[in-house]
């Protein structure tokens, strides 16, 4: 463990989820305590205090919040109807911000998504938008992340993306730009701006490389082991996609119409004016790394 000139005590929503696991474990890393929100009770884990309960419980959030130093706010509802993402995204947000203003924390890290730059284009980028005004009116010193697509291991959202591959296709949107970032180089930068003071700041965070639709296809399918042919698809054709995915998959579906809304948008690249300075943090993953340890963890888990 390394261990930070000064170790802090930080409070971390979504902290059993993808992006909220690695989280803690790099903030363990840096030789900080965590105390973390979960629904359910979990295994001990050194250095890490659980508090049972979810983001509408407000003596749940007091005691998550309690003697922190900062908050990392990573908890969201990703597939939902309107009143989920509602719930999930704006109310959510809302509740942890009260909470930390209650307790007088000042530091608050606070993870977006690229979409809620397109408001329009879906529920959820929307309730992702109304979600970085609530902390941008707050009395905090907060900072607002916005990720590319996450990736790596222990990621189920892009799972049916690498089964595809390995048979050879990639059904994708109609033709456009992209950018991703691996899960740990995200954490990292969760910790890094828990750890110092700063001007209140949005940024858009990518690995710094930007690909056609065509391409990450293409390097998944290197990923596995197998060359891709990708297909592109038109946004009537992917809405009954979808409305199929739903009537098959139900609340598991991972295409769905709200999603077509945003994954037909032809550029999903951080903006360079609101990219992370370097001096705050660099990505270290390279993608077609990154994608190859990917693979690994799926087929060591029997998923591919």
């Amino acid at each position: 463990m390394k261990h930070a000139a000064s170790a802090l005590r930080l409070a971390i929503t979504g902290g059993t989820g993808f992006v909220g696991n690695r989280t803690i474990a790099h903030a363990l890393e840096a030789g900080h305590h965590v105390t973390a929100l979960t629904r359910r009770d979990q295994p001990s884990r050194d250095g890490v205090t659980w508090i049972v309960g979810a983001l509408d419980d407000s003596r749940a959030l007091d005691r998550l919040v309690a003697n922190a130093d900062a908050v990392i706010h990573v908890a969201g509802v990703v597939n939902a109807d309107r009143a989920g993402f509602i719930a999930g995204n704006i109310e959510g947000t809302r509740a942890i911000i009260d909470a930390a203003a209650r307790a007088g924390v000042k530091r608050f890290t606070h993870v977006s998504s690229l979409a809620a730059r397109e408001p329009s284009l879906s529920t959820y980028g929307w309730s992702k938008a109304e979600a970085e005004k609530i902390v941008e009116a707050s009395t905090l010193d907060w900072t607002i992340l916005r990720p590319a697509a996450v990736y790596g291991p222990g990621d189920m959202e892009m799972r049916d993306l690498f089964r595809a591959a390995k048979l050879g296709i990639a059904l994708l949107p109609p033709p456009g730009i992209m950018s991703a970032v691996a899960v740990d180089d995200l954490a990292r930068l969760l910790v890094a701006t828990a750890e110092r003071s700063q001007p209140r700041t949005l940024y858009e965070v990518d690995d710094g490389t930007s690909w056609t639709h065509a391409e990450f296809a293409r390097a998944i399918g290197v990923a596995v082991g197998q060359r891709v042919m990708p297909l592109h698809l038109p946004r009537a054709l992917m809405m009954i996609g979808a409305r199929l995915d739903l009537m098959i998959r139900g609340d598991k579906a991972k295409l769905t119409p709200d999603r077509v809304g945003y994954l037909t948008h032809p550029d999903w690249t951080a903006f360079p004016d609101r990219r992370v300075p370097a001096k705050l943090w660099s990505p270290k993953i390279d993608l077609h790394e990154g994608l190859a340890e990917t693979a690994r963890w799926y087929r060591a888990h029997g998923l591919l």
